[in-house]
């Protein structure tokens, strides 16, 4: 990760080569490291949740929470993961762009396709292993990274619109999807694949007995993508950063408080909220919003949340926690398949040595397991990233580094 590039997924260098470290602050005193701060906190909220799938396999909450039955503890750390995927893909769109400050269009859109061509490749190979460790696979999980890498192939696409007109459709597919919702196809339908990859979480039948899932419709992932890549010219090199952190600040602040005012109005954007036994349980229903596809209502107050975060990282760059957070995220593919393999390896030793607690899964039964686990397992994760992300820097002769 150097301190002009954007690494989230892959970016080759378009700046700088010094990578900032924390021995070496000054290099990383831009406009960038809080993009890529950003990034590494995500990577932290998305340990959180995976370390959940991994210990709590029996004991699955609903999409994404369910307010009526999960345990407060449990809900408020799944809630925690929320922030990951919108976030993440706001900041693919917006790392688009200022590659496109040193690039022209034709080669944007080419990387981005290349790139989202590998990201579908390792979503059906070496990420799905890694949560089903099943090979051969008997279905297909069409989870995150298969939607980055289908929203890149279309932005592919959407950068020759106007920038006015990439505003207007990213907003429309944003705000206006749900109105979509009652659209249920049936796999009777010549339709129904093509549906369930855009709008319906559902099963495609392959055939040969293999399945594919998708877990991540992609159609408002799209919207998002675009909007990351719309608000680019705030982050021109060369900008003042004061009028950003400013945009940034009233961005999240508006998206906050635009999300309260509406899902207290209980119209649109998202399933009903509702007044539960307790005070806590009505809080929880209403932040009990639908992530697959994500509702209106649960991307307003993720990217809100991102874009104050955003702006704080950038008004203090120099605090000591900032390179470290960027290091994280200057190779975020290669923590997201080590941490993945390095769950799957826990859980299999767990499941050996202790045998399963509950049907043919092993698990535990207390939430701060969780955090324990997060706590033991981020240096051991920390350093290698570090040491990659490092030698991404100085081997640009390797060319397949940068899909990483």
């Amino acid at each position: 990760m150097t301190s002009g590039r954007i690494a989230s997924t892959g970016w080759p260098a378009t700046g700088t080569a010094t990578p900032p470290t924390a021995a070496n602050p000054a290099a990383a005193r831009t406009r960038l490291i809080a993009i890529d701060a950003l990034r590494g906190l995500v990577m932290l909220f998305m340990l959180v949740d995976h370390v959940r799938e991994t210990w709590f396999l029996h004991m699955q909450v609903s999409d994404p929470v369910d307010a009526t039955t999960a345990d407060p503890a449990l809900f408020f750390t799944r809630l925690i993961s929320t922030f990951c995927a919108p976030v993440f893909i706001a900041l693919t769109g917006l790392s688009a762009w200022l590659y496109g400050q040193s690039h022209s269009k034709a080669d944007v859109s080419a990387f981005l396709i290349k790139r989202g061509l590998f990201l579908i490749f390792l979503e059906l190979t070496f990420v799905g292993f890694a949560w089903t460790a099943e090979l051969p696979p008997t279905k297909f999980w069409l989870q995150v990274i298969w939607c980055i890498g289908i929203c890149m192939i279309a932005l592919a696409g959407l950068i020759y619109l106007p920038r006015l007109w990439q505003a207007v459709v990213g907003l429309v597919i944003v705000c206006g999807h749900n109105l979509l919702d009652p659209i249920v196809l049936t796999p009777q339908s010549p339709f129904y694949p093509l549906w369930a990859i855009l709008h319906q979480r559902a099963v495609i039948e392959l055939g040969g007995g293999l399945i594919a899932k998708t877990t991540y419709p992609i159609l408002p992932w799209i919207g998002l993508i675009l909007l990351g890549y719309v608000v680019g010219p705030w982050f021109a090199k060369g900008s003042d950063p004061a009028p950003r952190i400013r945009r940034l600040t009233l961005l999240g602040a508006g998206l906050l408080a635009g999300f309260v005012l509406l899902r207290y109005a209980n119209v649109y954007g998202d399933k009903p909220w509702f007044h539960g036994q307790t005070t806590l349980h009505t809080v929880m229903s209403f932040l009990a919003l639908t992530k697959y596809p994500p509702s209106l209502l649960f991307l307003m107050p993720t990217i809100g949340f991102g874009a104050l975060m955003l702006a704080l990282f950038e008004r203090f760059q120099d605090h000591w926690s900032m390179p470290r957070l960027a290091l994280l995220g200057g190779a975020p593919m290669f923590f997201y398949l080590l941490h993945l393999y390095v769950l799957k390896a826990l859980y299999l030793i767990a499941l050996a040595l202790y045998g399963p607690t509950k049907g043919t899964v092993f698990g535990v039964d207390n939430v701060s397991t969780i955090w324990v686990w997060v706590a033991i397992l981020v240096v051991p994760l920390y350093l290698p990233t570090r040491w990659f992300a490092g030698l991404k820097q100085r081997r640009k002769d390797i060319w397949w580094l940068k899909y990483l």
